[in-house]
């Protein structure tokens, strides 16, 4: 499969990126308790740019819901704050969004290596102009220098997911780990040329250069959105 520098249409992938890529959507941002479907759509006013590519329908991939609200609005009459919908009316401003694909760029920072172990952090950038928040895990799958899809197998840690504001300009990023020494059956791992990211609760993607050799099985285990661009 023959990619561009920038994200494309998927018309013809395989079975096994299909199944890739519901596991990457589907283990994205929600937690146990959250996975309720819903379909995804665009937010009014939410342009999506040419290298906001979205995953063709036949493979079957559906966003999940993500964020549950901070506080019923019992819980923040108690406080004495105004809940976040009412205080937007009040000010007449419309409360951030969920970040769309369209709205981010997508970049590996530096990577930390040690004892064949690999560290990096997945940054994503709000490149719009309106304030838009993440919440949860990306998808994620390696693509080969072909632009072929290669076995991928992203873990969420075990951390507590947090929503991440990103004013234009301003960056969140989920830490990822993998390892470069073969295991169990692994003789050599396979090389990696660019990474596909889907973020979290959407079903378009980005891809972004990612030179590495992922063993493992594919395996790279990611920490949630957390602040900043940096480790």
């Amino acid at each position: 499969m023959r990619r561009s520098n920038g994200a494309g249409s998927l018309p013809a992938f395989s079975m096994m990126v299909a199944g890739v890529l519901m596991a990457s959507v589907a283990y994205g941002s929600v937690t146990p308790a959250q996975r309720s479907i819903s379909p995804a759509g665009n937010a009014a006013g939410d342009a999506r740019p040419a290298d906001a590519a979205p995953i063709a329908a036949g493979s079957a991939v559906t966003a999940m819901t993500g964020d549950t609200a901070p506080a019923t609005a019992g819980e923040a009459r108690t406080a004495g704050a105004v809940p976040a919908a009412g205080a937007a009316a009040l000010s007449g401003a419309a409360a951030p969004g969920r970040c769309r694909t369209g709205a981010l760029s997508a970049r590996v920072g530096r990577v930390d290596a040690g004892a064949g172990q690999r560290y990096a952090p997945l940054v994503l950038t709000n490149r719009s102009t309106r304030t838009c928040w993440v919440y949860g895990f990306p998808g994620l799958v390696t693509l080969d220098r072909n632009g072929d899809a290669l076995r991928t197998r992203p873990r969420r840690e075990n951390v507590r997911p947090q929503r991440v504001t990103l004013r234009p300009g301003a960056s969140a990023h989920f830490r990822m780990h993998w390892t470069e020494v073969p295991s169990g059956r692994e003789t050599t791992c396979p090389a990696s040329a660019r990474l596909m990211v889907i973020p979290p609760d959407e079903t378009a993607y980005l891809t972004t250069p990612f030179s590495a050799r992922v063993c493992g099985d594919g395996r790279i285990d990611l920490t949630p959105a957390t602040p900043g661009a940096r480790l």
